[in-house]
């Protein structure tokens, strides 16, 4: 089954979160925070959304950084993914 978002809307998948810090202390599960960082994987058309013209500035395959409280997470194919607004997304990361 393919995902195609609409409008201003951006299919992400988010990695994990990490499970070891930098100097290998390991995290209990419940103390891990929740990935910012994810994969853009279908991206909408844009269009004019609340009479604004939208042009979408991501691209599939990117990596971006979303807002921590946004989107609509849902299951697909036993993947994760969440689906946010194009505003959602803070940065691209290069």
């Amino acid at each position: 089954m393919k995902i195609r978002p609409i409008f201003d809307r951006v299919v992400l998948l988010p990695k994990e979160a990490e499970k070891e810090t930098k100097s290998g202390i390991i995290l209990p599960t419940a103390s891990a925070e929740k990935s910012q960082i994810a994969t853009v994987v279908a991206v909408g058309e844009g269009g004019v959304v609340d009479g604004k013209e939208i042009k979408m500035q991501v691209k599939t395959g990117q990596e971006v950084l979303y807002a921590k409280y946004s989107g609509t997470e849902f299951s697909l194919d036993g993947k994760k993914y969440i689906v946010v607004k194009q505003t959602d997304i803070l940065a691209v990361l290069e």
